[in-house]
């Protein structure tokens, strides 16, 4: 059966939702992913990154830079509408266009954004602008098969778990087995109405707290 490529790799543009808002990484958000990052349990959520937690504004800027020289992958920072701060990153990853086929990784949700509406929307505006916008057929999400709050969040978000690289890398001086798990362009649109009734505000009480569970099984 013939198929089609992706339209083009995602370009550096501002995607905007109801509660985030996702920009292009830049210098300007290096303060705010630093008081994230730092505060009390912040670093912790750099475990299983392949950077540590940033020491000084310097050294986040530098990330920033170092992360703006390629192509891929290529970040965005996650914007709190309400605050206008930059909560937390992500990145499109192993970009293969010509394959209809793209990552979520470097995913970076910091402690005020983490398991909340913010992050399931960031997550979904990077899905629906990849099926929707781009053409894209294959939408992956990949960690180290030891981190279980990511597996469990790949499972949650309606990602299917397709098996475990071993021995895949060596990270910060540990093995590293690659657990990968995908969402299919034939899967999207089952999944794109749950998470826009699960994201409307009528699911939410007036201290954020959902009334419904994201139901993607």
């Amino acid at each position: 059966m013939s198929v089609t490529p992706a339209k083009s790799a995602p370009e550096r543009i501002v995607l905007e939702g109801r509660y985030t808002r996702l920009e292009p990484l830049e210098r300007h958000h290096a303060a705010d992913l630093l008081a994230v990052s730092t505060m009390d349990g912040g670093a912790e959520r750099y475990r299983w990154l392949f950077s540590h937690a940033p020491k000084n504004l310097q050294d986040m800027e530098a990330r920033i830079d170092e992360a703006n020289a390629g192509s891929d992958p290529a970040y965005v920072a996650i914007v709190d509408r309400v605050s206008g701060k930059a909560l937390g990153q992500q990145g499109w990853m192993r970009i293969r266009p010509e394959h209809g086929s793209i990552e979520i990784g470097g995913v970076y949700w910091g402690l005020p954004m983490a398991r909340t509406r913010l992050a399931t929307e960031a997550l979904y505006l990077f899905a629906r602008h990849a099926f929707d916008d781009l053409g894209y057929r294959r939408f992956e999400w990949k960690c180290n098969d030891r981190n279980e709050p990511s597996k469990a969040a790949a499972t949650r978000f309606g990602f299917t778990f397709e098996g475990v690289f071993r021995q895949d890398m060596i990270m910060k001086g540990e093995n590293r087995d690659t657990a990968w798990f995908s969402i299919l362009d034939g899967e999207w649109p089952a999944l794109r109405a749950e998470y826009e009734r699960w994201l409307s505000p009528d699911n939410f009480d007036d201290a954020g707290q959902q009334k419904t569970r994201l139901a993607t099984r």
